[in-house]
């Protein structure tokens, strides 16, 4: 890895960070938790498109009112922290380039989130920067909180993970899943902002499709990731993964149906699923089954676990661009910079 050229901000001052993508619903979400945090300055913004426009006139909610510049990153000597919102495979040579300059970086694409380059190869293609895959932490602070408090390359999860991760790393930690089908809804920005047809009004409204239903990239990420939580030789379990658009903008549901090779009580899901979260500021258990207007525009995640009659039921409701990647890109930036995880969120 690349020593920094400079250190960051001492304790009192700014950091000062650079988004690159914000033209995409997340790059812009990001943008604008930046601009509103107080413990971070804004100085860059850039997109592959639309350069010169203030962003806030291309999402005039988030009113960030910066001109997004070109992608060339290399007079931008006065950024100690990148957010790269690239898509897959454009991301890496982007974070290559920030990293080289010394910059600490989270990356909000696949493509360093994945143990195994092969994996992630199979999936997305030749990999753009594989010398930095051993440095990368995957950044899911519920998981990896030490590892990302010490990382200069933070790889945010992707959204389904996230939620179904959450769902199930208690389980999957106690060795207790031998199976698990994840039914997943998400609202159509998962998507992306150039979703296609699918993701248009006519397409998506009065309507419940399921989306790439056989081969979807995060299920080896879901696969890698417990299997990792897992205790030694307990990781021979299947999963079948079907994720769903529904006709709202933002929000994602996911419901896992766990075959456990434990017979648990209600009890038992509930003192296992306690123990895990207790401390955990964007984790809430809930008492009924959680919805996606619950937990719009915040960086939380609600989960409820119930003993079914053969199957355990986790029910994990998250915002797809907050919790799902901004926000937790902000919690990961958070832990890296040593300032106390909720703060900005």
């Amino acid at each position: 890895m690349a020593e920094m050229t400079q250190p960051i901000s001492p304790e009192g001052a700014k950091a000062r960070v650079m988004v690159a993508g914000v033209t995409g619903y997340t790059g812009a979400l990001s943008a604008w938790l930046c601009w509103q945090h107080p413990a971070l300055e804004l100085v860059r913004i850039t997109g592959r498109s639309e350069q010169g426009r203030l962003l806030s006139d291309l999402y005039p909610r988030y009113r960030v009112p910066l001109e997004i510049a070109g992608p060339d990153i290399a007079a931008f000597e006065d950024v100690e922290v990148g957010i790269v919102a690239y898509p897959h495979g454009a991301s890496a040579p982007m974070v290559a380039e920030m990293r080289g300059m010394g910059l600490s970086v989270v990356d909000l694409s696949a493509d360093f989130r994945f143990e195994d380059r092969a994996t992630y190869e199979n999936s997305y293609g030749p990999h753009g920067a594989p010398e930095l895959l051993e440095g990368a932490v995957y950044g899911l602070p519920e998981l990896n909180r030490e590892e990302i408090r010490e990382a200069e390359l933070v790889a945010g999860p992707g959204c389904y993970p996230t939620a179904a991760l959450l769902a199930l790393a208690p389980l999957a930690e106690a060795g207790l899943i031998e199976d698990v089908v994840i039914d997943a809804k998400s609202g159509v920005s998962g998507a992306g902002r150039n979703g296609g047809e699918a993701t248009s009004f006519v397409g998506a409204t009065e309507n419940v499709t399921p989306y790439k239903p056989a081969g979807h990239r995060h299920r080896p990420e879901i696969i890698e990731k417990l299997g990792l939580l897992s205790p030694a030789g307990s990781g021979d379990w299947h999963l079948t993964f079907v994720p769903h658009l529904v006709p709202v903008d933002q929000g994602e549901l996911v419901s896992c149906y766990v075959r456990s090779p434990a017979d648990l009580a209600q009890a038992d899901l509930d003192r296992l699923y306690g123990d895990r979260y207790r401390d955990e500021a964007f984790v809430n258990l809930v008492d009924s089954p959680p919805g996606m207007r619950d937990v719009r525009a915040t960086n939380r995640c609600h989960i409820q676990a119930l003993a079914g009659d053969d199957r355990i039921v986790v029910f994990s409701a998250i915002d797809n661009l907050w919790k799902g990647s901004a926000g937790q890109a902000i919690q990961s930036l958070n832990l890296m910079l040593g300032l106390e995880e909720p703060t900005g969120l």
